[in-house]
């Protein structure tokens, strides 16, 4: 399909969509990128999926996006005698060690970590933040709460700190496990979750090394008290809204999804917006319109990707979910006042050289006459993000040698990636190679400007110094 959308769309494969036909409907009706999600599946089917993903991306002529999105821990009650128990309003309800099946007085509470972190007068949400206890006292084994919102409690059911801080790591041996798989089979990018603190990044990045790209997923308040930091470490972000408005007060949580977002695009860093985007669509063959105002806000606010979870791993539309996301970002794209409005209010602070020629390139082509798109040549996809940071009222074609850097873009604002061979090895073709692509994607004909960026020596990793114009031929 030609490519006439800036905002990305990743959805999630799951048993609704594993099947090759409907992973080639979700590409044709506009996803740019499928997120596998590692909760779920085994790794065996894991690598079907990957395969024929790859093989359709070819098919198509798309460089098709892959992420691989880690669980983390998972913090859980046990179980209980008779599967369940309700909990009333200012009950007493114990938490502990033993694993002996619970009642409506107590419950296993295997993590020993929650008992170290929570002190007296600490909320505990669980059941998705639908049962709300306050510790009212503890001790190495023993946490003693009071049920300020009651309800069911079922077995396994989930358990939320808010703005605790828990002595524990992003990755479990489940998770680290799961890495090591998913960078054999060739992901592109891996999706931390649980990311409490900086050092999380920094512990994923020692394990990832180069073989594929991070995408932290803010959901705890306290990724919120780092977030700078978190942020220039990672090389994506996910605003996960389903456990921040858990952990974090629900009200607070558009206010967050603007702030991560404009900070994102201040360290040149994609950002995906992600839960309940079209939660209706997993029953429903049409979103509320307050989902697609939900998804239009997002693409005001500049994200680069809009995510569907649940709405295409197991609901019952999920091309029909890809096509609904294509047409709101169509209809917001078209607005004229999209560009211009976002813009008004950027500050420009170009601490690098790269970063300078990219805003010179955007600010060119908005004063030079018939400007068709800008080519930025890449040997990572720093120049690539750094361009796409400046959200250009055109096309951003990045070309480059290695097809795992092409492969990396389908979640960038506005890229359209090309892997070819043949673009470092001769400084003097880089304006045939670049009239060459634009036109084959159709961006461009005959007599059209083209604004180009590079970095000189040619090829060199981290280095754009170079802003060129030519006109296709």
């Amino acid at each position: 399909m030609p490519f006439n959308t800036n905002t990305k769309i990743l959805a999630t494969i799951g048993p609704a969509s594993a099947s090759k036909t409907v992973l080639s409907r979700l590409i044709d009706a506009g996803a740019d990128a499928f997120r596998f999600n590692f909760s779920h599946g085994t790794h065996q089917e894991h690598q079907a999926r990957l395969e024929v993903v790859r093989r359709l991306s070819k098919q198509k002529g798309r460089h098709i996006t892959v992420v691989a999105d880690l669980q983390g821990p998972k913090l859980r009650v046990g179980r209980f005698k008779n599967g369940e128990v309700v909990l009333k309003k200012n009950d007493t309800f114990q938490f502990d060690l033993d694993e002996k099946p619970g009642d409506n007085t107590r419950v296993n509470l295997p993590h020993i970590e929650i008992f170290k972190a929570v002190k007296k007068g600490n909320k505990l949400l669980l059941n998705d933040g639908k049962i709300v206890l306050e510790v009212m006292a503890k001790d190495k084994s023993h946490i003693k709460t009071k049920v300020l919102v009651g309800g069911t409690l079922s077995d396994h059911k989930g358990v939320n700190l808010p703005n605790i801080t828990l002595p524990i790591s992003a990755l479990t041996d489940k998770d680290k496990d799961d890495l090591k798989f998913a960078l054999k089979i060739g992901v592109d990018w891996v999706s931390l979750s649980f990311v409490q603190k900086a050092q999380d990044v920094k512990d994923a990045k020692k394990l990832v090394g180069s073989k594929a790209l991070i995408i932290s997923k803010l959901e705890k308040p306290s990724a919120i008290a780092e977030l700078d930091e978190i942020i220039a470490l990672s090389d994506a972000i996910m605003v996960a809204r389903g456990d921040l408005g858990v952990e974090c007060p629900i009200e607070t949580v558009p206010v967050l999804q603007k702030k991560i977002i404009s900070t994102c695009r201040k360290y040149d860093k994609p950002v995906i917006v992600a839960t309940q985007m079209l939660e209706s669509m997993i029953n429903d063959p049409s979103p509320t319109r307050a989902e697609v105002s939900d998804v239009a806000s997002a693409v005001y606010d500049m994200a680069d990707t809009v995510m569907l979870s649940a709405e295409t791993a197991v609901g019952s539309y999920p091309v029909e979910a890809v096509e609904m996301m294509h047409h709101i970002i169509e209809q917001v794209e078209h607005d004229p006042h999209f560009i211009r409005s976002t813009a008004q209010n950027e500050v420009h602070i170009c601490s690098m050289e790269s970063l300078g020629i990219t805003y010179a390139a955007k600010e060119l082509s908005e004063v030079l006459p018939n400007v068709a798109a800008i080519v930025t040549f890449t040997n990572s996809g720093f120049t690539t993000f750094s361009m796409a940071k400046e959200r250009p009222n055109l096309p951003i074609v990045a070309i480059t040698p290695h097809e795992h850097v092409a492969a990396r873009m389908g979640i960038v604002w506005g890229v359209r990636a090309v892997a070819d061979p043949e673009v470092f090895k001769n400084f003097d073709r880089i304006e045939a190679i670049a009239s060459k692509h634009v036109k084959a994607l159709k961006c461009g004909k005959k007599g059209d400007y083209i604004i180009t960026t590079a970095g000189f020596p040619f090829g060199k990793t981290l280095m754009t110094n170079l802003l060129h114009t030519l006109r296709i031929k």
